[in-house]
């Protein structure tokens, strides 16, 4: 595991910190950055001691998504790429052990999923949400359209999809998108939000997460679509133009091929 990416640590009572480490990146989901989370998060659900996993940033901010300079590629190899965090997203979700995010500054796009798809949300004020997919020509991915209107509802979840506004953290709170508001420092209140979805009995939660997962809504269903999608996307003009806008620190020109 690439130690420059995550940092590790384990807290009383076997809550499991993941930290991700590369500020400089806004923690942008690197090909480096997917492979270490993926396997932070299955040896942390593999240990016995572990009873429950808090996902933080750093440098005040949590994710700001998809790593941009890395798109660009064929699309077997995009496609590749998305399987990882498809893997991360299975992991967190339908895993034996509760996530939380602990969330300061940007979770945008992959972020804002990676954030949603989380068992609670602990906010930050300055917590700064957004499905920003549509501005690098893609639809949302890593189940953000199974997971946000599970929290949001169908038509407002829609809503912010489509329009790509941002949400603050106490706004995120006030309509469920976030859990907690954290007024004084946001790990403790992470910590003490992953203390008390710790079940008594392990093995019974270790199947409600799954299960819920599959049946109110089909997670695997939304990610095998998205996948389609997002391979026909990753061949458009108009993604490769995002792509080259951000790059260049300009507005994209959009022409719908």
């Amino acid at each position: 595991m690439p130690s420059d990416c995550l940092s590790l640590t384990t807290r009383g009572g076997g809550i499991h910190v993941i930290r991700m480490m590369q500020p400089e990146r806004r923690n942008a989901l690197s090909d480096p950055m997917r492979a270490a989370l993926r396997d932070a998060l299955r040896a942390a659900h593999a240990d016995n001691q572990v009873r429950s996993i808090v996902l933080t940033g750093s440098g005040g901010c949590f994710c700001a998504g998809g790593d941009i300079k890395g798109m660009g590629q064929p699309v077997p190899v995009a496609l590749e790429r998305l399987e990882v965090l498809h893997d991360i997203i299975r992991l967190i979700a339908q895993g034996p052990k509760p996530v939380v995010a602990s969330v300061d500054g940007a979770a945008y796009g992959g972020g804002l999923s990676l954030a949603i798809c989380c068992d609670s949300v602990v906010a930050a004020r300055d917590a700064r949400f957004c499905a920003s997919f549509g501005r690098v020509g893609l639809v949302p991915d890593m189940g953000c359209m199974w997971s946000l209107p599970r929290r949001i509802g169908i038509a407002r979840a829609q809503r912010l999809m489509q329009t790509g506004r941002e949400i603050r953290g106490p706004e995120a709170v006030e309509i469920g998108l976030a859990d907690v508001l954290a007024e004084g420092d946001l790990l403790d209140a992470a910590l003490a939000e992953a203390a008390a979805l710790v079940p008594s009995a392990p093995l019974p939660a270790a199947h409600l997460r799954p299960t819920i997962a599959r049946h109110h809504g089909n997670l695997d269903a939304v990610l095998a679509e998205e996948r389609e999608a997002q391979a026909a996307l990753f061949a458009t003009r108009d993604h490769d133009e995002a792509r080259r806008a951000f790059l260049e620190k300009r507005e994209p020109m959009f022409n719908g091929t």
